[in-house]
C-alpha cells in the first residue's frame, strides 16, 4: 500500500538500470531484459542481475513502466481521511480483494476539500492508475469534475458517498433504512420530539438519513419539524453545539448522521446536567470504536466498511456497473435505551 497526500514522494536517489549494467560490465539493455523476464537473455545472466539488482537496492520505476505499458497494476483509493476508522476499513477491504488479484493500492486523501480531490484524481489519471475507488469529500457538490478528469476508459467506483448521475458501480449503506430503524427505536423509547443532526446535503448519504429521519417520524403519526433539523453536522465541535440548540428547542432525543457529532452532543448536555437517557436520548451512525468505550455508551447505527471495500474492489475486479447494498445494523447502548433504564 501506498500513502499519497496528492502528491507521491519517491526516493531522491534511485538506483538505475545503468549503474547495475556499470557493476556488472554488461550493457543496460541486458540488465532491462533480465529485469523484464525476456528469453533472450541467458539464465546465467539473469540470475547475477537480479542478484546484483537485490544488493543495490534497485526499485523498478512504476511510472515510467506504465506510460510504457499504458496501464499499471495500481488501483488508486481516495478518501476524505485516511485516519477515520470507517475509511481505514474501507481501505482494508478492499486491499484484501485487489492484492489476491494482483494489485497493489495507492491511497490519497482529500481532507473534504474539492480542490484536493480534484488534485488526487489528476495524480491518479497521471500514474496511469488501472481503476479508481473514490468517496467524495463533503465539498464536492457534484461529480463533473471527475469524468472530466477520467474520462469513460478507466474504471471508476465510487462507495459511501457517490453521485448517482455518475457512471460505473456504486457501493452504498442502506441509508434510509437504517436511519429509519434508528429514529423508530427512539420512538419505541418514549421519546416524543425527536430531532436530527443532519449531515451536509451535497452528500446523498447524508440526504438519505434525513429522509429516513422524516419516513419513521411520519409512519409514527408524528410530523418532522424542519426546526429541528440542524444541518452540516457531522464533527465533534458542530455536535455540540447543535445539540444546545435542539435542547433549547425543546428536544427529547437526536438521530445523529454521524458518531463525531452524536458524542459532541452527549458531551454538551451531559455538561448541562441532563440525564442520558433518562431524559434525553442519542443514537449515532457508523458504529466507530470508541461508542462502545464512553459513559454512556453509544447506541449507533453500525456500518460494514470491511464489506463495502470489499465490494467496491469485486465490483473493480470483475468490471462490473452495479450499484451494491451493504446493510446496517442498529446497535442499542445506553444513550437511547430508556425502557431498561426505568
Amino acid at each position: 500500500m501506498q500513502i499519497c497526500a496528492n502528491v507521491c514522494i519517491f526516493a531522491a536517489e534511485m538506483v538505475t538500470i545503468t549503474q547495475i549494467a556499470e557493476a556488472l560490465g554488461i550493457t543496460p539493455s541486458t540488465v532491462s531484459r533480465a529485469l523484464s523476464g525476456s528469453p533472450r537473455v541467458k539464465e546465467e545472466t539473469r540470475s547475477a542481475v537480479l542478484k546484483k539488482a537485490e544488493q543495490m537496492g534497485y526499485e523498478r520505476n512504476i511510472i515510467a513502466s506504465n506510460l510504457r505499458k499504458g496501464r499499471s497494476d495500481i488501483v488508486g483509493i481516495i478518501v476524505p481521511r485516511i485516519h477515520r476508522e470507517f475509511f481505514s476499513n474501507v481501505i482494508g477491504g478492499a486491499e484484501s480483494i485487489l492484492n489476491e488479484a494482483g494489485y497493489s493500492v495507492l491511497i490519497c486523501q482529500t481532507h473534504e476539500d474539492f480542490d484536493k480531490e480534484v488534485k488526487a484524481l489528476r495524480t491518479l489519471r497521471n500514474n496511469r492508475v488501472a481503476g479508481v475507488l473514490l468517496s467524495h469529500a463533503i465539498a464536492s457538490s457534484d461529480g463533473t469534475h471527475v469524468m472530466d478528469i477520467l474520462g469513460e476508459e478507466l474504471p471508476l467506483v465510487q462507495f459511501d458517498r457517490v453521485f448517482s448521475d455518475l457512471p460505473g458501480a456504486k457501493v452504498v449503506s442502506n441509508n434510509l433504512e437504517g436511519a429509519s430503524a434508528a429514529t423508530a427505536h427512539l420512538i419505541s423509547q418514549g421519546y416524543r420530539r425527536i430531532g436530527t443532526l443532519a449531515g451536509y446535503m451535497s452528500s446523498e448519504a447524508y440526504v438519505e438519513r434525513l429522509e429516513g429521519w422524516k419516513a419513521a417520524l411520519s409512519q409514527a403519526g408524528m410530523v418532522p419539524d424542519e426546526g429541528l433539523v440542524f444541518y452540516d453536522t457531522i464533527v465533534r465541535e458542530t455536535g455540540f453545539a447543535a445539540a444546545l440548540k435542539a435542547l433549547e428547542a425543546g428536544c427529547d432525543a437526536l438521530y445523529c448522521a454521524g458518531d463525531f457529532c452524536a458524542l459532541g452532543a452527549i458531551q454538551a448536555l451531559s455538561g448541562r446536567g441532563v440525564s442520558i437517557p433518562k431524559d434525553f436520548g442519542i443514537v449515532g451512525t457508523a458504529n466507530e470504536s470508541f461508542t462502545s468505550l464512553m459513559t454512556p455508551s453509544m447506541s449507533s447505527l453500525a456500518l460494514n466498511p470491511f464489506e463495502i471495500g470489499r465490494q467496491a474492489a469485486l465490483a473493480f475486479v470483475s468490471g462490473s456497473v452495479e450499484t451494491t447494498v451493504v446493510p446496517m445494523e442498529l446497535k442499542i447502548r445506553e444513550s437511547s435505551n430508556r425502557l431498561s433504564y426505568v
